[in-house]
């Protein structure tokens, strides 16, 4: 005879078993963007980082993968089946745009970081401790927990956008060569829209939050 109980807990404890590793690979990923943005001026070693970051990229659509072939087999689930997968596609997306962040450094040949590139990276830093902290909670079931985190989160992507303004503001008033204004100003909204897609992230947890609590 099936013990359901004893495969309901192997169920819930493998997705969220996943959503923990994706949320490490991005906690991986953001640590070696602070690392490439911290050797800017050294091309062969921010392109380095920049692979590095790839190489976790894609290890997060591995990831991606394996939950959903584990959704698409299995009966019990500890959460709603669309939440699982949103939950996931969106960690998938935050991992993406951090990739394509370090990658458009290297292609736009950025040789040092400005004041508005290192607040927006200790910004994505932040947003992806709260990130890690709400999935953790979320893994051991306790839900309410979670809402300072997303609020937090709510709270960095506000702050993105004013760095967003300020800097938009600042390159237009300063900048002279239209051929660095559009590389800064790309760079500019592609850190910012991290903070956004974290957003949708916390969006989908308070949801989780509400239909489980």
């Amino acid at each position: 005879m099936v013990n359901l109980k004893r495969l309901f807990k192997k169920k819930q404890n493998i997705f969220y078993q996943y959503f923990l590793l994706i949320a490490k690979n991005i906690v991986l990923a953001a640590d070696t963007f602070m690392e490439q943005m911290q050797n800017l001026d050294n091309p062969a070693k921010a392109e380095n980082y920049s692979l590095q970051i790839k190489t976790v990229e894609q290890m997060g659509d591995q990831y991606t993968h394996e939950v959903i072939l584990e959704l698409n087999k299995s009966f019990v689930t500890p959460l709603e089946r669309e939440d699982i997968m949103e939950l996931t596609l969106q960690l998938d997306d935050v991992l993406d745009c951090l990739e394509v962040c370090a990658s458009h450094l290297v292609l736009y040949g950025i040789r040092e970081s400005d004041d508005y590139m290192r607040l927006f990276t200790r910004n994505i830093q932040i947003c992806v401790q709260e990130l890690y902290s709400a999935v953790e909670l979320l893994a051991q079931n306790r839900l309410k927990e979670m809402t300072k985190h997303t609020h937090r989160i709510n709270d960095l992507e506000n702050a993105a956008d004013e760095m967003l303004r300020d800097g938009l503001r600042t390159l237009f008033t300063t900048y002279t060569d239209p051929i660095e204004l559009m590389k800064k100003k790309e760079i500019y909204t592609m850190m910012e829209s991290f903070s956004d897609f974290c957003e949708d992230v916390a969006d989908i947890l308070e949801g989780i939050i509400m239909r489980n609590s």
